[in-house]
C-alpha cells in the first residue's frame, strides 16, 4: 500500500529540526508534501493530517480508527497509569464524565471572582518601572487555580509543596531533546537523585505520595458539600458501580492540574505578547472592557465578543497543543485517497490546519476579526483537539484565560521590553514563548468610562 509522501531523513534528525524551529519546520513540511504527510518511526508509519475532511474522519470513524490509551503511555510517567489519557472504552467515558463536572455550569461561574482576585494579588507584587517575565507569573496563577479546582487546596504547607512539585516536574519534562539525550546517558549510571533521571523520579515519587496522602485524608473526612474534583471522585462509582480506589483517584487528579497550569499559562502568555505588540488590538480590547463599568461581573467579561475573538486568534496562530492525541488504524481504511493498513498511527496537525490560507487568509497575521466574521467548524479550528480525546477543561481554559487577561489589561499599563518577534520554544506537547515575554509595568491604569472615578479603590 502506498503511503502519503513525507521526508526520508532519520527520525532523530527530524526531531532536532523540529525543536530548533517547530513552526518553520511544520510550514516547510506542509509546503513540500501537502496536507497529509508520513513520517516513519522504525517500521511504523505516522501520518499527520491538516485537512479538515481528513481530521473529521479520524475524529468520527471510531469503528476503524481508535483513540487508544496505549498510544499515550509516554505520558504515564507524569499523569499516572490510570490517568484519563491512558484509559479506553467505557472506563475512559466514565472517568471523563466524572472529571468534567467541576469545569462546567454553576461551579465554574462560582470561581470567576476568585480568579480575578488571585490575578490582582499576583500582579500587584510587580514594581512599577521594573522589568519582569510574564510567563512564570501567569503559570503560577494558573497552577494555583488548577490546584484549587482539582484538589480543593488553597494554602498551607502541603499546598505549597504540591504546587512546587508540579512546576518542578513540568520544568524537567520540558528539557530539550539534547538535554534528554544527555539525561539518558547519565541514566545508565546509578547516581540516585543526583542524576537527571533519578531526580525526576524523586520528584515524581514525592508528588504522588503527597497526593495519595491527601486522597486518604479526604476520604476519611468526606464532605459531600465540597465542589472540587477530588470531592467528586471520592464519592463516585465506576462503570460497574464500585467506588474508585485511592490510586485511581490520585492518578485522575494529575492531568487536569498539569493542563490547567501548563497549557493555560502558555496561552495567556502568548496573548499578552500579541495584545501588547499590536496597539490597535489592545485599544479595542480596553474599550470593550471599559464598557462594562467598574468591577464587572466575571460572567459579563467572558461573553465579550472581541475578547473572545482575541483568545481564539491566540489559540489559532500559536496553538499550545500542536497535534491531536494519536489514533490507531485498526482495520484497512481509505483516507484522502490513500489506503492505510492496521497499525498506522494518525495525528491531526493542529498548527498546520490553523495555517491554511483557504481557511484563514494571511495566516501569519494576528487578526481577531476573522472570528467575528466567520464561525469555524471543530475540524477547522481545534485548539483543544477533538473527538473522544478533546480536552476536558477546554471551556474552563477559555473562561480562565479571559478573566486573567481582563484583570491585567483593565488595571495595569504594561509594555513589551523587546519589540523583536517572540520565538516559540517547543517542549513536550506545548509551544511556549522562548523569552517568557519580557515586560515592564508602566503604571496602574485609570478607568476610562464616562463619569466614572478612577479604579484606585479596587487596587
Amino acid at each position: 500500500m502506498k503511503l502519503p509522501p513525507g521526508p526520508k531523513i532519520p527520525l532523530w534528525l527530524l526531531g532536532l529540526q523540529f525543536e530548533i524551529n517547530p513552526f518553520g519546520y511544520l510550514d516547510t513540511i506542509s509546503q513540500r508534501y501537502g496536507d497529509i504527510v508520513t513520517i516513519m518511526s522504525g517500521s511504523t508509519p505516522i501520518v499527520y493530517i491538516s485537512n479538515p475532511s481528513g481530521i473529521k474522519e479520524i475524529f468520527t470513524n471510531t469503528k476503524e480508527i481508535t483513540a487508544s490509551g496505549v498510544l499515550n503511555q509516554d505520558f504515564a510517567f507524569i499523569t499516572g497509569n490510570q490517568g484519563v489519557l491512558q484509559l479506553d472504552g467505557l472506563v475512559h467515558k466514565n472517568r471523563r464524565k466524572l472529571l468534567m463536572q467541576a469545569f462546567h455550569g454553576a461551579r465554574m461561574q462560582a470561581c470567576g471572582r476568585g480568579i480575578c482576585e488571585l490575578t490582582e494579588k499576583m500582579m500587584s507584587k510587580q514594581v512599577v518601572g521594573k522589568a519582569f517575565i510574564a510567563y512564570p507569573i501567569i503559570e503560577d496563577i494558573t497552577f494555583q487555580v488548577g490546584i484549587e479546582r482539582v484538589i480543593g487546596l488553597y494554602e498551607g504547607e502541603r499546598y505549597n509543596k504540591i504546587k512546587h512539585l508540579f512546576a518542578s516536574l513540568l520544568k524537567l519534562d520540558r528539557q530539550s531533546l539534547i538535554a534528554k539525550i544527555i539525561s539518558n546517558i547519565f541514566q545508565e549510571k546509578d547516581l540516585g537523585k543526583w542524576s537527571p533521571q533519578g531526580y525526576l523520579l524523586h520528584l515524581r515519587q514525592e508528588l504522588f505520595q503527597l497526593l495519595s496522602t491527601e486522597v486518604k485524608e479526604r476520604r476519611q473526612q468526606a464532605d459531600i458539600l465540597r465542589t472540587d474534583i477530588l470531592g467528586d471522585l471520592i464519592f463516585a462509582c465506576d462503570e460497574t458501580g464500585e467506588t474508585l480506589s485511592d490510586e485511581e483517584v490520585r492518578d485522575l487528579l494529575l492531568s487536569p492540574i498539569f493542563a490547567a497550569g501548563d497549557a493555560s499559562g502558555t496561552a495567556i502568555s502568548w496573548a499578552l505578547y500579541w495584545i501588547h505588540r499590536l496597539t490597535n488590538v489592545r485599544e479595542q480590547l480596553l474599550e470593550e472592557l471599559d464598557s462594562l463599568g467598574q468591577n464587572p461581573d466575571p460572567m459579563s467579561i467572558v461573553t465579550l465578543p472581541y475578547l473572545s475573538a482575541v483568545c481564539n486568534e491566540v489559540l489559532r496562530i500559536y496553538p499550545t497543543q500542536l497535534f491531536t492525541f494519536p489514533r490507531l488504524v485498526e482495520s484497512p481504511i481509505e483516507l484522502m485517497g490513500y489506503k492505510l493498513h492496521p497499525g498506522t498511527i494518525l495525528l491531526g496537525n493542529i498548527y498546520s490546519t490553523h495555517q491554511r490560507d483557504d481557511l484563514y487568509p494571511k495566516p501569519k497575521e494576528f487578526q481577531p476579526e476573522r472570528f467575528l466574521e466567520k464561525q469555524f467548524s471543530p475540524y477547522e479550528f481545534l485548539p483543544f483537539g477533538g473527538g473522544s480525546r478533546v480536552c476536558i477543561g477546554a471551556s474552563f481554559a477559555l473562561f480562565e484565560m479571559k478573566l486573567i487577561l481582563a484583570t491585567i489589561l483593565s488595571r495595569y499599563q504594561l509594555e513589551l521590553i523587546d519589540q523583536r518577534p517572540e520565538r516559540p520554544k517547543f517542549a513536550g506537547l506545548i509551544c511556549s514563548p522562548a523569552s517568557g515575554v519580557r515586560m515592564v509595568m508602566r503604571n496602574r491604569r485609570q478607568y476610562q468610562g464616562k463619569s466614572q472615578s478612577l479604579i484606585s479603590d479596587l487596587v
